[in-house]
């Protein structure tokens, strides 16, 4: 394991957000009540602090070097970065969708990965989608670990990689171990993903800029806004590997209200 690869994995935990955030953005903020509802937030002082932290890195840092990236990078070669990064990923998928024992999905992204790496270049181009081979999941081992049980535990606030979980914390720390590719391309070659990683971020977090402002610096409360957002989806997402509704066990005041789906703006 190489510390490119565990880079690699930590950047692709990120770059999740920026479209969920514009998917929910205005459900959460339409239905307040109900976004924050089934909430576990014992840490909520330590993490409103790095919440804060987190929120001057992107204003001082992200959000300027993304806008300076879209603007100096055309269109077509975001597209095809982004294409590369996100073909990389997909055998940490394949892995996942195994352990999850989701077999049809392992096949149709290890399909997927051997015609855009053959066919496609290695991911700069996307024949599988041509050819109706769509992605099957993004998913991650903190689902892994939802599907065996693992209970959501409390709400955490992660330096940079925002939101997460108790589960999705010791998911993401196995994620840095699940993708092969971490095993077989060394240094300096792995360096290629790193870079496609951080450049695919600097490209969402562009497309998808006001609306990720209006919660980091127009909203009332930023925190409790972006906690809502992500624990509304991360339920929603992982109710469809179980149940068709998902309550946190640890909540002893859950009404037991399913979450309403809502369009990922990359869902295919």
């Amino acid at each position: 394991m190489t510390l490119h690869s565990t880079t690699f994995a930590s950047i692709r935990r990120y770059l999740g957000a920026a479209p969920l955030i514009a998917a929910l953005f205005l459900s959460a903020c339409a239905k307040p009540d109900e976004a924050s509802r089934d909430i576990f937030d014992p840490f909520e002082a330590e993490n409103r602090r790095m919440h804060d932290f987190n929120r001057g890195f992107d204003r001082s840092l992200l959000r300027p070097v993304a806008h300076a990236y879209a603007a100096a990078v055309p269109d077509d070669i975001e597209t095809v970065i982004i294409r590369f990064a996100e073909n990389l990923s997909l055998p940490a998928d394949v892995v996942n969708n195994v352990l999850q024992l989701n077999m049809r999905a392992a096949i149709q992204d290890t399909a997927r990965f051997v015609v855009n790496t053959t066919v496609g270049l290695g991911g700069f181009f996307d024949p599988a989608s041509e050819m109706g081979m769509a992605a099957a999941s993004n998913t991650d081992f903190g689902q892994t670990l939802h599907v065996w049980g693992a209970k959501e535990g409390a709400f955490i606030e992660l330096p940079l990689l925002g939101p997460s979980t108790t589960r999705d914390t010791y998911g993401l720390f196995f994620d840095l171990f699940t993708n092969p590719l971490s095993y077989v391309i060394d240094s300096p070659e792995n360096l290629a993903g790193t870079a496609a990683g951080v450049a695919s971020g600097l490209s969402r977090r562009d497309r998808f800029s006001e609306t990720i402002d209006q919660i980091l610096y127009e909203s009332a409360d930023s925190y409790a806004l972006s906690r809502s957002i992500f624990l509304q989806n991360r339920r929603f997402k992982l109710g469809g590997t179980g149940s068709d509704t998902y309550t946190d066990p640890y909540d002893t005041m859950s009404s037991g209200a399913s979450v309403t789906p809502l369009e990922d703006p990359y869902d295919e």
